[in-house]
């Protein structure tokens, strides 16, 4: 047992930092690129991104400019050692500090960097220089220690879902054996330096290569049918989306090497919204889907099936779309914005307004006038396959009158969509609902979402394996903000705080 007594002020500090770290939810943050032939000025830029309230960006390069123009924004910045510079960094520590002192100890305290990624999936993209990758990596990180940074910015990089020989089942992936060397080097540094995991995991190129084995709802975080159900037959966690089964695999797949607790970030997804006659999914109403979607999934903040406890942390790819980038149509048609600030599509990204995966104001009811029995089906589905919880509107219960199709149907398409839309659950049910802000709740019926009296946000239901998703680990007990409160006060008294270990 260690007893600690701690100054005011330092408690403060430590005890701030422990409560903002355990409250903070997941986050989706935003690539920015560099092959943009008329890239907007750096401040045009950063004015976009605060329009947008986008708090966390990751830059491909270390832009002088872009780094003046984030400064005291507060946004969190990851900036990269580009796949050029890796070799040189990784063959001498002096060219490893010097980066260090020009593109991060230079900016510091005024921009928020939080992290560098070293090259861009340098095992798959550059094998060459996968030899020097760690001490890369290393040498960065004791150029950070070198200037007391090192607790603020920490040392990752990014891999592809390459390295792993095959993603599913999740359960049984493992990284490509010719790279275990590598990657047992670059899991013991995150472990040892306390950093993260960061992978680059596109639903869309999975499932173009797939030839058809998974359907495209899988992909787009959408509902799936009885007859599609995505289920790992070691764990039997059924999966609602290829994203979630792409981290799981990453998970597991570290496991696998024998580290756990290294956190991971996925540092790179989206969709395509343009491309060639041989890229018929790359569409604008695909990529609206999917990036609607995913953000609607992270702000959850819940993990993966095999770990539901870890938020999924995640950076769409990319603000503009990187017209310079060789190759097919969808290889340059990435960005959701255009470079005069419009999206190329409705998001929800960061703007207020907004329907966000915590939002409790918009709900999904039956259309007035809708084919009963589509209507009877979608109650059917909905009750059963979809999970919701229906004991509301049977007999006797507060919303079983009046007893109609209708109103039974908005109640139970409501309590699905409210439940399941984090997960890509939509307001659809062949064309019989729509979605509103209106509440549809009366004096005795409250619906799903409802912030009237008696009403609220209902937690998820568990239902067999996806009930391993659990309520976020950054939600507190109120014993645990009471004690927060009377240390407070006790520190604002300049008491001394002893704290036992």
């Amino acid at each position: 047992m260690l007893l600690m007594t701690l100054k005011p002020w330092l408690a403060i500090s430590i005890l701030f930092s422990f409560f903002l770290s355990n409250v903070i939810g997941a986050f989706v943050g935003i690539n920015i690129g560099t092959d943009v032939s008329n890239s907007p000025p750096a401040s045009d830029v950063v004015a976009l991104l605060k329009a947008r309230q986008i708090t966390h960006v990751r830059l491909f390069n270390a832009d002088a400019h872009m780094l003046k123009a984030l400064a005291n924004t507060s946004i969190e910045v990851i900036i990269s050692v580009t796949n050029n510079e890796v070799l040189g960094i990784g063959e001498s520590p002096s060219a490893a500090a010097d980066w260090v002192n020009r593109n991060v100890a230079a900016y510091m305290p005024g921009v928020n960097i939080t992290a560098i990624a070293v090259g861009s999936e340098v095992l798959t993209a550059i094998p060459n220089v996968a030899p020097v990758l760690v001490p890369a990596m290393n040498y960065l990180h004791k150029a950070l220690v070198a200037s007391r940074l090192n607790h603020q910015v920490k040392v990752s990089a990014p891999q592809s879902m390459d390295v792993i020989a095959k993603s599913f089942p999740p359960s049984t992936a493992t990284f490509n054996s010719s790279w275990n060397s590598t990657i047992f080097q670059i899991l013991q540094f995150l472990r040892n330096t306390n950093s993260y995991y960061m992978l680059n995991a596109y639903p869309y190129y999975e499932y173009v290569h797939s030839d058809g084995i998974f359907p495209i709802e899988y992909a787009l975080f959408q509902p799936l049918s009885a007859v599609k159900q995505i289920v790992d037959p070691n764990t039997l966690f059924h999966y609602e989306s290829m994203f979630d089964a792409l981290v799981d695999a990453t998970y597991n797949s570290i496991e696998a090497l024998n580290f756990s607790d290294i956190p991971v970030v996925v540092t790179e997804t989206g969709w395509p919204w343009a491309g060639d006659s041989k890229e018929p999914d790359a569409t604008k109403e695909n990529a609206e889907t999917f990036n609607n979607n995913l953000i609607r999934r992270v702000s959850n903040d819940t993990g993966p099936p095999s770990q539901p406890k870890n938020p999924i942390n995640t950076f769409i790819y990319e603000m503009f779309n990187e017209d310079k980038r060789p190759g097919p149509i969808s290889e340059r048609s990435w960005g959701i914005f255009s470079t005069n600030g419009s999206e190329v599509y409705p998001i929800s990204l960061g703007s207020p307004g907004g329907i966000s995966g915590n939002s409790s104001r918009a709900f999904c009811v039956a259309k007035p006038g809708a084919d009963e029995n589509k209507l009877q089906d979608g109650i059917n589905w909905a009750c059963g396959q979809g999970h919701a919880n229906c004991s509301a509107i049977q007999s006797g219960q507060p919303c079983y009158f009046p007893d109609t199709l209708q109103n039974h149907a908005s109640y139970a398409y409501n309590d699905y969509y409210q439940r399941m839309r984090s997960l890509g659950g939509t307001c659809d049910f062949d064309g019989t609902a729509t979605m509103t802000t209106q509440d549809p709740s009366s004096r005795t019926c409250k619906f799903t979402g409802s912030s009237s009296p008696g009403g609220g946000v209902f937690p998820p239901a568990a239902f067999g394996p996806i009930g391993q998703i659990s309520r976020s680990s950054t939600t507190r007990s109120p014993v645990f903000v009471r004690t927060v409160v009377i240390l407070l006060a006790l520190l604002m008294l300049d008491v001394n705080v002893h704290f036992v270990f």
